[in-house]
């Protein structure tokens, strides 16, 4: 009786930390020429010269015109590639340009940061998806990351996924608080994202920002942003896009401050 026992209950912690776990990033979907590829091909292109722009992600209008083109072969249909190349006739006339000297025009750079490092932050009211609301500055004396992002933004959903185990699992018994603010979308449409979202295991402090009022105060241009927060209300580190790292450095800029 207590070997049946023992085994129901290691069955049920089996199935518990089964669903607590987070689901498999969704693999990407890359289209060059309308058609869907692999990335041996997207090498070989690559390889050629031939790959003249790549964006990862698409407009929501896009994106459901390949739904209905594509079907389930899209899938999470945040994960898409697009791949532009060069024809065979572009890739001849660009061998065939001749290199001159003349001065290469100033790139004019952007600031996309509002509030910059040592900038104390912009206090706000954030209202959850579960109804409640959370103002910044009630969580004085604990560290904040504040995540910009939308349901249509694949590099922030693509982000989502590493978060559980390199941000919020390793800090959940730390003075941490994770939010994450939908910018610009309806309360209706970051629901049944959030919904998607927590069956994979993302369950985080969803909040929306309709009108964009709290970006607005804080950055510009693309998104995911992520802005470190301290004890003290001061903005102490932030990054831009899904870019490979990002997420090490919050960890050990959240660590760095959780041990002062």
């Amino acid at each position: 009786m207590k070997k049946v026992i023992c085994f129901v209950l290691l069955m049920i912690s089996y199935s518990f930390c089964a669903q607590n776990k987070v689901a498999k990033k969704p693999e990407n979907v890359i289209i060059i020429n309308n058609e869907i590829v692999t990335m041996e091909q997207v090498e070989k292109y690559g390889q050629e010269g031939r790959i003249k722009s790549m964006n990862k992600g698409v407009s929501e209008e896009e994106r459901n015109e390949l739904a209905k083109k594509y079907g389930d072969k899209i899938g999470d249909r945040e994960f898409i590639t697009v791949v532009e190349i060069f024809s065979e006739q572009e890739k001849l006339e660009n061998s065939k340009k001749v290199v001159t000297n003349a001065p290469k025009k100033e790139i004019q750079k952007t600031n996309e940061y509002l509030l910059n490092i040592n900038d104390t932050a912009k206090d706000f009211t954030l209202k959850l998806l579960d109804g409640k609301t959370i103002k910044l500055s009630d969580l004085k004396g604990k560290v904040v990351l504040v995540n910009f992002w939308a349901t249509w933004c694949a590099p922030c959903l693509l982000e989502f996924y590493d978060i559980p185990a390199k941000i919020t699992e390793p800090f959940k018994n730390d003075n941490f608080v994770f939010l994450a603010i939908s910018s610009g979308e309806a309360e209706k449409l970051v629901a049944q994202k959030a919904t998607k979202l927590k069956k994979d295991g993302l369950d985080f402090n969803y909040g929306i920002d309709p009108d964009r009022k709290i970006w607005n105060d804080y950055a510009t241009n693309s998104i995911p942003k992520n802005f470190l927060i301290d004890q003290n209300g001061v903005i102490k580190f932030a990054t831009t896009g899904n870019v490979e790292g990002n997420l090490d450095n919050l960890a050990a800029e959240i660590k760095k401050l959780l041990s002062k």
